[in-house]
């Protein structure tokens, strides 16, 4: 168990972590993404629920 702890933090220390900045580029782009596809599916969703309760009628 300890060797393989031991390979973990080895195998971190490897790792090229991104920057301060390209961190908080990332972050903005993600979450913009994340906003515009729940905006984007809410309004596909009203859609189609009009278009049911209009054929429903």
């Amino acid at each position: 168990m300890a060797e393989f702890f031991s390979g973990v933090v080895r195998e971190m220390r490897k790792v090229s972590w991104p920057k301060k900045k390209e961190l908080t580029r990332y972050t903005v782009i993600v979450l913009s993404t994340v906003v515009f596809m729940s905006l984007f599916f809410a309004v596909i969703d009203l859609g189609i629920s009009e278009i049911i309760r209009l054929v429903l009628e």
